[in-house]
């Protein structure tokens, strides 16, 4: 018991190094900032007033980028209130691509064969003829290098209890390679149960590779945890450390995705990070409510060739060829599946936020979303209201006790506008609702690693699967009604009840909601 606390407290005044770096190197180029915004005002007169003409000029230009309006109007405040302060920030941190920067390697996604691109598009002629609510959503993820799956037998886990049982007999049963890439991967009981799995068949010589972003365990994993990893044969990666790239602002871009993948047969993805939190081992927001899907047969390629693609970026090589990681099995199954991903070196195409967008749009009778955050762009925010205007039973679900309880203030400012078009929110009362999915018309839906927010439309790697008429669309129809139920409706009459001082922050925090 002493060990471990001791090791505890290592690990925190480690995080606490880092993130003192990091702080330092941050505050440090602030006042040098200042310092020249004020000395250019009081002894070099004409530079300042050049400043002021490149704050306008970049205000210009930031207004005609193709960004969300929240994004562009935070940055012309800041260039034409500050302009010299604001220029300067935004040649270090404004520039469109800034996550090119990042020390990842130029790598192509593994290829598909022509005869695997061919029967992906039979899949979406089939599931067009199926459905033809969804071949055009279907045939932009695919014109986007996302390809369309039968043959997959997709399961719905409404809790992290459930799936890690599942995910753990998997690893047990694994005899070729297991792939996990997390955003958090963290000490405790849950990690001992998996880390116990790993080392074994790392001995057994199964190929067993992790990758978890930094940010993400500061304070979850300790120097002394990575070493045990590395000495039991266990190749890691660690996605973007925070003390690396002080000079900008490169730790905004992490690394969110959730996935597990055992012998190409199977691989799982959703909400659910590897932390004892999310297995309802210990409790810190009240009952953490999550949701994941595991696919089993072709499909479960589509999640393993995005960690294969994360891994040789990180400078990571793997011991055979590309289709040695396909899957071997054949598989009868109901419906279509189509795993994407997404992130910030997607810019200015965001497919995710494409994808939401279309899922609004397509609704025709039941669009049921369940969020943990919601800072989303104008055209979603009309998307949602016209759709609930049109007769669709829209129904966005929240946490009752959120994780940030700063985050969950900016999503009240959108609930206003939600209820007066019809919009119908719930808050979820057990405790923290950190299900990423969406279901539309029974018929179709999303789970994954996305929030309704800009940090994962725009910042974040994230990934997730579309399910097309699989019986996993019904299990989550269930799942969302079951939230319902242990949920309280928000109605008008309480989000007008809010304090002035909380609506005034609300508002502030909107207003810079994309740096948070």
């Amino acid at each position: 018991m002493r060990w471990k606390i001791r090791q505890r407290r290592e690990r925190r005044i480690e995080a606490a190094l880092h993130l003192l770096v990091a702080l330092t190197a941050f505050v440090l180029q602030l006042l040098i900032l200042l310092f020249l915004r004020d000395f250019l005002r009081e002894n070099a007169a004409f530079a300042y007033i050049l400043m002021q003409v490149m704050g306008f000029c970049c205000a210009v230009h930031v207004a005609n980028r193709r960004e969300p309006t929240e994004y562009k109007v935070s940055w012309i405040l800041l260039l034409i209130l500050a302009p010299v302060t604001g220029v300067l920030l935004f040649l270090l941190w404004g520039g469109a691509r800034q996550s090119k920067h990042l020390s990842l390697k130029k790598k192509l996604p593994p290829g598909e064969s022509e005869s695997a691109r061919m029967k992906s598009e039979h899949n979406a002629e089939k599931l067009t003829r199926a459905y033809p609510q969804w071949g055009r959503l279907a045939a932009y993820l695919q014109r986007n290098g996302f390809s369309v799956y039968d043959q997959t037998k997709a399961a719905y886990f409404p809790d992290g209890r459930g799936m890690f049982k599942k995910l753990l007999c998997d690893m047990e049963e694994a005899h070729r390679f297991i792939f996990l890439e997390y955003f958090i991967l963290a000490e405790g009981e849950l990690w001992e149960r998996m880390f116990a799995i790993l080392k074994e068949k790392a001995r057994e010589g199964v190929e067993v590779k992790i990758i978890f972003d930094d940010f993400g365990n500061l304070t979850r994993f300790s120097a002394q945890t990575i070493e045990a990893i590395r000495e039991a044969g266990i190749e890691l990666r660690i996605f973007n450390p925070v003390h690396k790239y002080v000079n900008r602002l490169y730790f905004n871009y992490r690394d969110h995705r959730k996935i597990a993948c055992v012998d190409g047969d199977i691989s799982y993805t959703g909400g659910l990070n590897i932390a004892d939190e999310y297995a309802d081992i210990v409790r810190r927001f009240g009952y953490w409510k999550d949701s994941a899907v595991r696919l089993e047969g072709e499909g479960a390629w589509g999640l393993t060739a995005q960690f294969i693609h994360m891994w040789e970026m990180l400078g990571g090589t793997l011991a055979s060829e590309h289709d040695y990681y396909r899957s071997h099995t054949n598989v009868r199954a109901d419906g279509f599946c189509q795993p994407f991903c997404d992130g910030p070196d997607n810019n200015p195409q965001n497919p995710a936020e494409a994808t939401f967008l279309q899922l609004i749009t397509s609704a025709r009778r039941f669009l049921y979303i369940t969020t943990p955050y919601l800072a989303i762009s104008d055209a979603m925010l009309s998307a949602l209201c016209i759709a609930a205007e049109g007769g669709v039973d829209v129904r966005l679900m929240m946490p009752g006790q959120p994780d940030k309880k700063y985050a969950y203030m900016v999503a009240e400012t959108y609930f206003g506008e939600l209820l007066s078009h019809g919009v119908k929110i719930y808050r979820y009362e057990p405790g923290f609702l950190h299900a990423k999915s969406v279901m539309v018309d029974r018929e179709a839906a999303f789970v994954g690693t996305v929030n309704m927010d800009y940090r994962s439309f725009h910042l974040h790697y994230e990934c997730g699967v579309m399910l097309y008429g699989a019986p996993a669309v019904e299990e989550l129809v269930e799942d969302m009604d079951a939230i319902a139920a242990h949920s309280v409706q928000i109605t008008m009459e309480e989000w007008r009840q809010r304090g002035l001082f909380r609506r005034a922050l609300a508002s502030l925090l909107r207003l810079v909601a994309i740096w948070m």
